[in-house]
């Protein structure tokens, strides 16, 4: 199968630190699978996906997303390319507290070019498939924190992205809500979308991947499939 993401080289060095965040770092994604990154805090996790989802620059090497160079784009350029090809998930929601709802979600297809009209039917329609219809016209700082991961999901779907990158989900919500969005994850990825996951779960990546992609000290130190990420846990 052929990679959707592909990482050649890709050095990240932030100034002031000792060493490099990422080093020499290979890496190949297919299209369609649910990817665990893993590792310790400082490990590298973060600036992987920021360097995946265009959001920041290798030091050396080459990021490639969707046959598109990202590392080679102007942040003008960057920014169109995130919008049309990359769905953000984060743990601690990054919502537009002065918009409700279904503007949160309706926002993100606007910035993509879609008409305002059009923009907010898809934000209904996303927002009745994750049950937060009846939260349309409230402010995220109305709901639960569930629900406000959901939203973010709705917000990262809308514009039907290459890839939905997640950096810990499920961080800051508790054991229920936390499967909750799991689920919705899953059923993204059960039909057909690209999700790259960081987490600090073991069993989560055993048991909700296809493949768990390891990092240490800013280098790749494992890279499992699903059967073996199983039989290890």
């Amino acid at each position: 199968m052929p990679s959707l993401i592909e990482l050649r080289g890709v050095t990240k060095s932030y100034p002031g630190a000792d060493t490099p965040a990422l080093e020499s770092v290979d890496l190949a994604l297919e299209a369609g699978v649910m990817t665990s990154v893993m590792g310790p805090s400082g490990c590298g996790k973060s600036t992987l996906l920021n360097l995946i989802g265009a959001l920041d620059r290798p030091s050396q090497g080459e990021v490639e997303l969707d046959g598109v160079r990202v590392d080679r784009l102007s942040e003008t350029d960057a920014a169109r390319f995130r919008r049309r090809k990359v769905g953000f998930v984060f743990q601690f929601f990054q919502l537009l507290d002065d918009l409700n709802v279904r503007d949160n979600v309706a926002v993100a297809a606007q910035l993509a070019g879609t008409s305002q009209a059009e923009s907010r039917r898809q934000a209904v329609e996303l927002l009745e498939q994750l049950g937060l219809a009846d939260r349309a016209k409230r402010y995220p700082g109305t709901l639960s924190g569930g629900e406000r991961q959901r939203l973010a999901i709705a917000r990262a779907v809308i514009n039907s992205p290459a890839v939905i990158l997640a950096d810990e989900p499920t961080g800051a919500l508790d054991s229920h809500n936390g499967e909750t969005v799991l689920s919705l994850l899953e059923d993204l990825h059960r039909r057909g979308q690209t999700i790259i996951l960081v987490t600090h779960d073991e069993r989560l990546a055993a048991t909700r991947s296809q493949r768990v992609v390891r990092l240490r000290d800013g280098r790749i130190d494992g890279d499992l499939r699903l059967a073996e990420a199983a039989r290890a846990a």
